[in-house]
């Protein structure tokens, strides 16, 4: 009598009948970009910020009548600068290009348009967050007065320290901006003189905290050297603090000053889009920022519970 032999149907083989459920694409270098949402914007017009200042407080005068006593009221008036600092929007742009046969056939699940606008996107707004610190004309290391620099007091950052960049921006102090590492070493530090700082949820999610002060990461902020910043701003104009600036209803409006245009369809079928984000930024008095340098990150070693610099 013969014997029946029972196959069933592999995994490898049965996988050819289903339908993968598929992401869209995933980038490394996307990050929460914490210093954009927290920092108010301003529209401008015609893409030109004045900032007015006062010219000279102390010709401002004042007088305090006493009781009984006739006292002359000072005159005065209070001057402005006449050559005030206008700040121009600047654009971070670049073009996507995308083939239409590409478009029309393997669209689906996923619109290959739209992702390859999201990604280009969100690149635009990695690199807004950098120019936000470092361009040469608006960005905030490069306009912080010397008066607003401190360094630390041992190299890495301490309570000490960040009790003494709240000296300097004391009134109404809204978020550190540091660096993760820094923040990280700060938290040693801190935890070592047996205060380990306190977190506080914001959006969701968990940030250490200072005097009630919430420590932002931002990787945008650079190491060079095992050497980073940290930064403590007020922000907002009923503050004089510090803002950022857009342009509003530019054409093909995505977003704050963010703007989308297709540019056509080139004889070779290629479709281009052109991505523009407008932006600048402004310190509206010089104690709403300060920074603290020469912070030293250095690394940890978790086995030994040491520090290596």
């Amino acid at each position: 009598m013969a014997e029946t032999t029972h196959l069933a149907l592999g995994d490898v083989a049965a996988r050819q009948l289903a339908n993968a459920t598929k992401t869209v694409p995933q980038m490394l270098s996307i990050t929460p970009r914490w210093l954009v949402h927290l920092l108010p914007w301003v529209g401008v017009e015609a893409g030109i910020y004045r900032l007015n200042k006062v010219k000279d407080e102390s010709r401002v005068l004042t007088a305090c009548s006493q009781i009984e006593e006739e006292k002359e009221i000072p005159e005065t008036f209070v001057d402005y600068e006449e050559n005030a600092r206008e700040y121009f929007l600047s654009a971070v742009t670049t073009t996507v290009d995308i083939h239409t046969r590409v478009s029309d056939l393997y669209s689906n699940p996923h619109d290959q348009i739209r992702e390859q606008l999201r990604l280009a996107i969100e690149t635009i707004k990695e690199r807004q967050e950098q120019e936000l610190l470092y361009n040469p004309d608006y960005g905030l290391l490069n306009n912080i007065v010397p008066s607003q620099r401190i360094p630390t007091l041992t190299g890495a950052p301490t309570p000490d320290d960040l009790d003494e960049l709240i000296s300097l921006v004391w009134k109404e102090p809204a978020f550190f901006l540091a660096h993760p590492k820094a923040i990280a070493a700060f938290g040693r530090e801190a935890t070592r003189r047996g205060v380990p700082p306190p977190t506080v949820t914001l959006f969701g999610s968990p940030f250490v905290t200072w005097r009630g002060i919430p420590l932002v990461p931002t990787n945008k902020l650079k190491i060079e050297d095992g050497k980073t910043q940290i930064l403590l701003l007020r922000t907002g104009e009923s503050r004089q603090g510090v803002v950022g600036l857009y342009q509003p209803g530019v054409p093909g409006e995505q977003g704050l000053g963010l703007s989308v245009k297709f540019m056509g369809i080139n004889r070779k079928a290629i479709a281009s889009y052109l991505i523009s984000l407008y932006c600048s930024l402004a310190i509206l008095t010089d104690d709403a920022a300060g920074v603290l340098e020469n912070v030293e990150v250095g690394k940890y070693h978790d086995y030994k519970h040491e520090y290596r610099k």
